[in-house]
């Protein structure tokens, strides 16, 4: 499969439309397209490798708060969002940040990734949406993580989803609970569900920046046009202020050119909004996910680890 020709990125950093870089299965038979002055080819380099500027060393902070609100989307599932999420977060309390978690998803997948199983909480993040009298201060719970909290969420979170639509402002409600506790931390993370519905709305006008974890193959790298169109329209009409931070490629396997060839076209596409950290298959983050903790914690010197806090370290750059 070769990849049609695309635009790089506008004025301003923001990604040209993606769906110009997505081949379709008429476009296969045409010619290879122009390539970049610095392209690498995928058939024969590995894209993964490809140089980038020196990623600093954190600051460290004498005061915190308040907090940068990063939205972790994509409405496609099992392309690494939860595990990035729950990984990333990690990392970042490594470099002496507070980092709120934030479960936004029904299955409570970030919640259970920490060790906890979220059909035993009595409070959660649908009582602090739902319910006047309570403070999200009651629900927000530490964690084994050293300056990582959680924010956790179970099934009935799908119930609030319905009870908002008559809501005024429902678009508005994550933002309403959050603002209490904003100052406390330095980054809050939102783990969205795998769909573009109420719930994720909630997080992406919230949020003042989007990271979106794609999977380095081709269905996710087409759903990738309908997530850009969404966060446009949210920019255009309720978030002014939103933008998007990168695009992480996750679930990476140098050894297939189908991989290869996915990552060399989204780095292209997106330019310099894709981060230099590339996330790699490896049987350590399910290891993880068994034990309860973020691999940073349950395989530090492990390679996994290592990508995780590279990609902190440029979150904290950009």
């Amino acid at each position: 499969m070769e990849s049609q020709g695309f635009e790089g990125t506008e004025a301003g950093g923001q990604p040209a439309d993606v769906s110009d870089a997505v081949p379709t299965m008429d476009d296969a038979s045409e010619g290879a397209p122009e390539q970049a002055p610095a392209a690498i080819d995928p058939r024969v380099d590995d894209p993964s490798k490809r140089g980038g500027a020196a990623i600093p060393e954190p600051t460290p902070l004498d005061q915190h708060g308040p907090a940068r609100i990063i939205a972790m989307v994509n409405q496609k599932g099992g392309v690494g969002k939860t595990t990035s999420t729950v990984s990333l977060g990690a990392a970042l309390a490594s470099y002496g940040r507070r980092v709120l978690l934030v479960d936004f998803d029904p299955q409570g997948a970030v919640s259970v990734a920490l060790g906890i199983n979220p059909n035993e909480l009595d409070l959660t993040i649908y009582n602090a949406l739902t319910q006047a009298g309570c403070h999200v201060g009651d629900v927000v719970m530490s964690t084994d993580v050293i300056d990582l909290d959680l924010l956790p969420a179970n099934i009935d979170l799908s119930a609030a989803e319905v009870q908002l639509v008559s809501e005024v402002g429902r678009e508005h409600a994550l933002g309403r609970v959050l603002a209490p506790i904003k100052d406390e931390y330095d980054i809050i993370l939102i783990d969205c569900q795998p769909s573009l519905g109420l719930l994720t709305l909630n997080a992406l006008t919230a949020a003042s920046g989007v990271i979106i974890p794609m999977g380095t193959e081709y269905f996710a790298l087409r759903g990738v046009a309908l997530l850009k169109d969404t966060i446009d329209k949210v920019t255009s009409r309720l978030n002014p202020d939103l933008e998007i931070i990168g695009v992480l490629p996750t679930m990476y396997d140098a050894r297939t050119l189908h991989a290869r060839e996915v990552l060399s076209t989204v780095q292209q596409a997106f330019g310099d909004l894709v981060f230099q950290t590339v996330i790699h298959r490896t049987v350590k983050f399910q290891d993880a996910a068994v034990a309860g903790e973020p691999i940073t914690d349950f395989a530090p010197g492990s390679s996994g680890a290592e990508a995780y806090r590279q990609l902190a370290r440029e979150v904290l750059a950009r």
